[in-house]
């Protein structure tokens, strides 16, 4: 028998794949960051219940998000900005080691932070967007 639970993950992962397949090179990046914010808050939240077996998971899944992330970084074309985003997402994969370790979430709120600003800056600069060329067509 199907729980709710199960219907709304259901639910959620069409919507995720939907979302996915609909969007553009920069939108995907928004969402790996997306992803990967909510991947660590749910390691914080795990952790703070004692299940420690979804903490894990959910660290892991983060990392690979991260990891994601690195890989689309053009060092060339991004120069300095690449560079220091590199050093970021090390810095990210170095603390979910220590985290998922030490089971402490203080680094995951860390990261949530910081992947937080990062995705603000990201859809400021959404080309998509009509204010984001407002300013170079005026």
């Amino acid at each position: 028998m199907h729980s709710a639970r199960n219907y709304a993950n259901q639910y959620h992962q069409t919507g995720v794949s939907s979302a996915v397949l609909d969007a553009s090179p920069h939108q995907l990046v928004a969402l790996m960051l997306a992803g990967a914010r909510k991947r660590a808050q749910l390691a914080a939240a795990c952790l703070e219940r004692g299940d420690m077996a979804r903490k894990a998971i959910a660290i892991n899944e983060a990392s690979a998000i991260i990891a994601g992330l690195n890989s689309t970084l053009d060092m060339k074309a991004g120069g300095d900005i690449a560079a220091g985003l590199e050093a970021l997402y090390d810095y990210a994969q170095r603390r979910l080691v220590v985290a998922n370790a030490n089971n402490d979430a203080a680094p995951l709120l860390e990261i949530d932070d910081l992947l937080g600003d990062i995705e603000s800056a990201w859809l400021a600069i959404d080309p998509d967007s009509d204010t984001s060329t407002a300013g170079a067509t005026a």
